[in-house]
Order: structure tokens, then C-alpha cells, then sequence
């Protein structure tokens, strides 16, 4: 019979010695899986004792890394205990995962706006260069 799993005890497990993840209501303990994560520590433990199945699936996850679910499994959520994404939305501190986001969008922008303003700079350069 699998566990039941209260958001009380789901926000126990946030440390690098006990982690636990909800993905699709689900609840997984990924302790020993943290540091062979090929993304790092610091992106399961920004998601740690919330729900991150959007992170999750933002990711597009491999079948191998969904293959490995299986042998973390816990149990399932009791979503009666509490609301997970009030409580995602309190939990997380300034740097991680909403302010990585919003810092990585920003860097995106600029990616496409500096190489744009060379080019133009170059060719106004060539133009008023070359007419007088």
C-alpha cells in the first residue's frame, strides 16, 4: 500500500540530507539522486518539498531520468492536507527559481538585442563613412 503524504510532512524533507519532490501528485524522495543530478543540486533543492512538476516538465525530462521515478516513489499526495502552490508561492526565497527565470528571460532578450545594435551601428557606420 503506498503512503500518504501531508504537506506538513512534504515541507519536513527540503535539505540535502532528506529531499522530497511532488510531481503529478506524487510524492518522491531524491536524497540519493541530488548529486548525480546532471543539472545540479541547486535546481532540485530551489523545487524541494513543493510541487514541481512544471519544473519538471519545463525541463522535457528524458525517458531514462522518468525510468529512474519508480525507485524514489514515496506515495501519493493528500491534497486535503493543504494547498501546495500557496505554499510553493511562500516558500521560495529571493534566487531561486521565479527570480532565475525572470534573470534568464532578461539575458534572452539581450542575446537578440546586442548583435542587432552592432550590426545596425556597423552599418550606419559604413554609410556615413563612406559619404563624406
Amino acid at each position: 500500500m503506498a503512503k500518504v503524504v501531508t504537506l506538513e510532512e512534504l515541507k519536513k524533507h527540503t535539505s540535502k540530507d532528506s529531499l522530497y519532490v511532488l510531481l503529478h501528485e506524487k510524492v518522491y524522495d531524491v536524497t540519493k539522486f541530488i548529486d548525480e543530478h546532471p543539472g545540479g543540486d541547486e535546481v532540485i533543492l530551489a523545487e524541494a518539498g513543493t510541487d514541481a512538476t512544471e519544473a519538471f516538465e519545463d525541463v522535457g525530462h528524458s525517458d531514462e531520468a522518468r525510468a529512474l521515478l519508480p525507485d524514489m516513489l514515496i506515495g501519493t499526495f493528500d491534497k486535503s492536507s493543504g494547498d501546495i502552490k500557496m505554499y510553493k508561492g511562500l516558500k521560495q526565497p529571493a534566487g531561486t527559481s521565479t527570480t532565475v527565470h525572470a534573470a534568464v528571460e532578461q539575458g534572452s532578450n539581450m542575446m537578440y538585442f546586442a548583435p542587432l545594435a552592432l550590426l545596425g551601428a556597423y552599418f550606419a557606420w559604413r554609410y556615413y563613412s563612406g559619404s563624406a
